[in-house]
């Protein structure tokens, strides 16, 4: 299945090399000894990355792969310095990660609409045989050649940048709860693996607003590869707040290795395997699916069982709205809370 969801991609950046200096002397009638009048090479245009919020894909990046600056023009007489090369930005979603792919090191991140990442340097121009003229040296014939522009092949990592991370099995509810409560439509359908990309829905809630991403693919084993593998974990290190959304199906189904609690210990041991304090990101624990559980009775053995594990529980039904808007006004109390504690630290 072909999606335009690139998170992933490899891409060569060249910077443009400076023009030459020039040597020239002025030739004019009536003008002795007119002395150099070589001008300067331009400098070569430089490579820069700039983060757009419009931008939720690498897919442009994917399909050029090649993206080139141009040189500086060279110096020329009657001291005409030469125009420096136009630069080139490539501009990236939020939250992308740059990389050298030679050395493996972080060259930066783009987090910010705007900010500005310098990949590439334009070489410096020459100079012409005017700058080297001086009272000792009246004619000089010396003229310097531009410098080449920085080349390098770049990895690029993007991690969506949301408020609120859900994460759960396949078939959880996460899809339904980001189409409930958000214009985001992601693929909804009752068989595993229906969602193969992060799904980013905007939610509001009064006045506040914050990002919702749906992390598809979580199953024992993601971290090493398993189901959609570790290639979408990576999401979840944006997020301020988690939210496990455990599906209750498979226990009144009887199903021997799922429920809730064994559902929320594996999620748990795959955050800490991917990633050193990613269990400890401060989380929120829902039942789904509470219309399929209409007795008390069984609703209170099922979260019973979680809270023996000291997990606090709640439930809500996307399909009904049971329980949605108190679940939105708690997510925007946490969301506000952590991003004071952000900007204070």
């Amino acid at each position: 299945m072909r999606t335009d969801f690139i998170d992933e991609c490899r891409f060569f950046v060249q910077a443009g090399s400076g023009g030459h200096g020039c040597v020239s002397f002025r030739r004019e009638k009536f003008v002795p000894r007119g002395g150099p009048d070589g001008g300067s090479g331009g400098r070569g245009g430089s490579v820069t990355l700039e983060g757009d919020r419009d931008k939720t894909t690498l897919l442009d990046i994917r399909y050029r792969r090649h993206w080139r600056a141009a040189g500086g023009a060279h110096g020329q007489g009657a001291l005409k310095d030469g125009r420096s090369g136009p630069d080139v930005v490539v501009r990236l979603p939020l939250g992308t990660v740059v990389r050298s792919e030679e050395t493996g090191e972080t060259l930066g991140e783009i987090l910010k609409h705007g900010e500005r990442l310098l990949v590439a340097r334009g070489g410096a121009g020459g100079r012409g045989n005017t700058t080297f003229k001086s009272s000792t040296q009246r004619a000089p014939i010396r003229a310097d050649a531009g410098q080449p522009g920085e080349a390098r092949w770049l990895r690029l990592e993007l991690k969506v940048l949301a408020d609120v991370g859900l994460i759960g099995f396949p078939n959880a509810g996460k899809s339904t709860f980001v189409s409930r409560v958000s214009a985001a439509r992601p693929r909804i359908a009752a068989y595993p693996f229906t969602t193969l990309v992060p799904q980013l829905g905007l939610v509001e809630v009064g006045e506040a607003r914050f990002a919702v991403a749906d992390i598809p693919g979580l199953i024992p084993g993601a971290h090493r590869g398993a189901g959609l593998g570790d290639r979408f974990l990576r999401h979840v290190e944006r997020t301020r707040v988690l939210v496990h959304l455990l599906d209750p199906e498979p226990l009144l189904l009887e199903t021997p290795e799922r429920s809730p609690l064994r559902d929320y210990r594996a999620l748990r041991r795959e955050l800490a395997s991917y990633a050193a304090g990613l269990a400890e990101r401060p989380e929120l624990v829902y039942l789904t699916k509470a219309d399929l559980v209409g007795d008390p009775q069984v609703r209170e053995r099922i979260a019973a069982e979680l809270r023996r594990d000291g997990v606090e529980v709640s439930w809500i039904s996307a399909a009904t709205g049971e329980g949605m808007q108190a679940l939105l006004e708690r997510l925007s109390r946490e969301v506000a809370a952590r991003a004071g504690a952000t900007e204070q630290s």
